[in-house]
């Protein structure tokens, strides 16, 4: 990983913002040889990703926190080895970067006409869930201790959701760690969803690898089965993923746990990545507000 020096602080939780990581973005361009002129900010949630007008480049500034990133610029070269459909990083010199505190990668920018649908997702998680043991090693998936830095480090949460969340989780854990499954040492994606897969030339490639870890493969399966339902995508598109893939993740005895605690996942994250007053932030306050209401309220995605 190499280091750029920038005129500027590292980057922190709180001041993870477009108008900074846009700073860190054009640092990163320059010292890889592109003109990052006219960038435009696609999405600033988990990462801030550019895409540049200057070239088909796409310029990811992952968040503080995230320690992983030169593994996973390792990995994908292997993941291609072994026939996974993934995005490519641009050729060149040495990846990620380093500026502000924040690592840097660059990927070959892939036009998008149509929404993904569930069922295209199946093949190229199946295959990767198939690949062996990695050359480098992965964090092991942990959504528990996860959940538990999020609610501590959320700047938008207040004592009431605070105690709420903590109170949920401590319900979920003893039973998420009795969960029995058959295998804990795949590959995983780790947030396998529409919006971090893209259609590439010859089929729907994975993207957004920053939170591949070894783990078990329901883990996978219950996000994109949280997602269908969370965010309003017909019934029959999970089942489409389902019957593709070969298993239904619904029909696994451990299925009401491990999506409870998906979804506890997905709203702390949230929690913690979300600046006080943004939509981001109401959104969060609602799911929080509506914690133990029907699993088939609607969320806005973010």
């Amino acid at each position: 990983m190499t280091s750029i020096h920038a005129p500027m602080a590292r980057l922190t939780e709180q001041t993870f913002l477009p108008q900074n990581t846009q700073t860190v973005a054009e640092h990163a361009c320059r010292a890889y040889g592109l003109d990052p002129a006219g960038a435009v900010l696609l999405r600033h949630q988990t990462n801030a990703v550019f895409k540049l007008v200057t070239a088909p480049v796409i310029v990811k500034v992952t968040r503080p926190g995230i320690t992983h990133t030169d593994v996973v610029v390792s990995l994908v070269e292997w993941l291609h080895e072994h026939n996974v459909p993934t995005v490519s990083l641009i050729q060149g010199s040495p990846q990620p970067l380093t500026v502000a505190g924040c690592a840097v990668t660059f990927w070959e920018y892939l036009p998008q006409s149509t929404p993904i649908l569930a069922q295209e997702i199946a093949e190229p998680l199946r295959v990767l869930h198939e690949c062996p043991p990695p050359p480098q090693a992965l964090p092991a998936l942990d959504p528990i201790g996860a959940i538990h830095r999020s609610i501590d480090t959320s700047r938008i949460l207040d004592d009431d959701e605070r105690r709420l969340l903590r109170r949920t989780c401590g319900d979920l854990e003893t039973l998420y760690r009795q969960l029995p499954y058959q295998d804990t040492s795949r590959v995983l994606h780790g947030d396998p969803q529409h919006r971090n897969t893209l259609r590439g030339p010859d089929s729907v490639v994975l993207c957004d690898l920053d939170s591949m870890v070894i783990g078990p493969p329901e883990w996978d399966l219950v996000t994109i089965e949280v997602h269908c339902r969370r965010f309003s995508h017909p019934p029959d598109h999970y089942r489409a993923f389902a019957d593709r893939y070969g298993a239904d993740i619904r029909t696994w005895h451990g299925y009401p746990v491990l999506s409870a605690v998906r979804e506890l996942r997905m709203i702390t994250s949230n929690a913690r990545k979300s600046a006080a007053g943004s939509a981001q932030a109401d959104e969060v306050h609602r799911r929080v507000r509506d914690l133990h209401l029907a699993p088939t309220t609607p969320w806005t995605i973010l």
